[in-house]
């Protein structure tokens, strides 16, 4: 590794460059460390850069005034200049000891695992690896460094983390790491704050196989502490028209979800997650009716996790519309009522058939879809989106889309605000689904009438 050469000219590099050097100028040492030295050794662009150093907090402050410059951290303050991250160097060394430990070691010693405790200067192109991490990126395995009990009482969210890395370089526990998980899971319920954990969880969503990650959490018997609605489908049978169990059938269907689309990739994972409390034998067949609208597990699981009203919302519409069915001879009307259906779950179509494309694809019993099935299907949509509106107008998919409103029904019929005045705007709005071509206010003023004189 050649430092210098290997770094992009990028502004945050050029940046974390400028840092190093002002550093070494004043007398200290500086050198990346963590993720970008684990990215930079296994050939990945890094994401960004973090920078040890021996000065401390006050130092690295008084150094970089004329900077954007600032300490954050509660339990380890460390500071940001310009953006870029630069920390004092941690150490055990008291005040009595004759000997403090050596600069980096000491700081790389506190890390989480192996692979993401190297350093490296950019100045000379020399790698400082004191726990073998290079050794462990090239077996592919995922070790605490140090003692793993002393790395998870620090913090009991590194767990997590040894999870995610596992699934990101696709490689397995050292045994000892794996004994330590399993042995201490439960200070993940104790002490690791819900918000750090959902963190992890979206930050898991960005890699190219997901289902990795679960498969981890579900080994270490973590899964079952931080998401139980999916981990209790591990052995639940897909029923007869799948090929595989439910479990993989979510993690299946996650993995065919864009990694740009975080939460409807989580959705992905969680999609069929009411099936467990929907089973039941029909005909002695397992079958699992209305499981759509049984993600309540799901969603408590997401609450636990404090993700936002908004994130748990939308997931919840993604699983109770994933079922509503578009097939290729599906009528304009029904199309039409799908996509009104879309709408009262503020649910946009493309969303809905990316979902749908993906737990296709996620059923090893039943042939995909393939282009011209998804072709047809969105020509379909489409097709309702484009002639369903009158005269320039978009297609109306909610009572409150059409010509008329409940005060105009009020005026015509001459009656007061009441549950008559909701039923007669929903019929309305059944009749425009129908025939979108009668949305206009005479048209509908007509409806109203002869609908109210029927009923009474």
């Amino acid at each position: 590794m050649d430092g210098s050469r290997g770094i992009k000219n990028s502004s945050e590099r050029r940046e974390s460059l400028n840092i190093v050097r002002r550093l070494a100028e004043e007398g200290f040492k500086a050198l990346f460390a963590g993720g970008a030295v684990r990215d930079m050794v296994i050939g990945r662009e890094p994401s960004d850069f973090d920078i040890v150093t021996n000065a401390s907090a006050e130092e690295i402050l008084s150094i970089f005034a004329a900077k954007k410059v600032r300490k954050v951290g509660k339990s380890f303050e460390v500071c940001m200049v310009n953006g870029v991250e630069v920390a004092p160097c941690r150490s055990d060394a008291s005040e009595e000891e004759e000997e403090p430990a050596s600069f980096p070691d000491s700081d790389l010693a506190h890390r989480d695992i192996t692979i993401n405790s190297m350093a490296f200067d950019p100045v000379t192109g020399s790698l400082i690896d004191p726990f073998g991490g290079r050794e462990d990126l090239a077996g592919k395995v995922i070790r605490f460094t140090g003692s793993p009990e002393d790395r998870i009482e620090e913090d009991p969210l590194r767990m997590v983390r040894a999870c995610r890395f596992a699934s990101l370089i696709q490689g397995t526990f050292a045994p000892s790491t794996l004994m330590a998980i399993r042995e201490q899971r439960h200070l993940l319920v104790t002490r690791c704050a819900p918000e750090r954990l959902r963190h992890e969880i979206l930050k898991a969503m960005e890699q190219a196989k997901p289902s990795l990650f679960f498969r981890t959490l579900q080994s270490t018997a973590l899964l079952e502490l931080i998401f139980p609605s999916l981990s209790r489908c591990a052995d639940l049978d897909g029923g007869k028209h799948h090929g595989e169990t439910v479990f993989e059938h979510c993690l299946l269907s996650g993995d065919a979800l864009s990694s740009r689309k975080t939460l409807l990739r989580l959705a992905g994972y969680l999609h069929d997650t009411g099936k467990y409390d929907a089973a039941q034998i029909k005909d002695g067949d397992l079958t699992f009716p209305d499981h759509e609208k049984m993600g309540e597990a799901a969603l408590s699981d997401l609450q636990n996790l404090r993700f936002s009203s908004d994130e748990i919302k939308f997931i919840d519409a993604v699983i109770k519309t994933h079922m509503r069915p578009l097939k290729e001879d599906s009528t304009p009307r029904a199309v039409r009522r799908l996509l009104a259906f879309l709408r009262s779950h503020d649910i946009g179509w493309q969303t809905f058939m990316q979902m749908r494309i993906a737990d296709k694809s996620a059923n090893l019993a039943k042939p995909h879809y393939n282009r011209e099935d998804i072709r047809v299907r969105v020509g379909k949509i489409r097709q309702e989106l484009r002639v369903g509106g009158l005269k320039g107008s978009s297609l109306p998919l909610s009572a409150q889309d059409i010509a008329i409103s409940g005060h105009d029904i009020m005026a015509l019929l001459n009656i007061s605000p009441g549950p008559d005045v909701g039923k007669i705007v929903n019929h309305l709005f059944e009749c425009v689904l129908d025939e979108p071509s009668i949305n206009n206010s005479e048209r509908l003023k007509e409806i109203a009438i002869n609908y109210w004189s029927e009923s009474h």
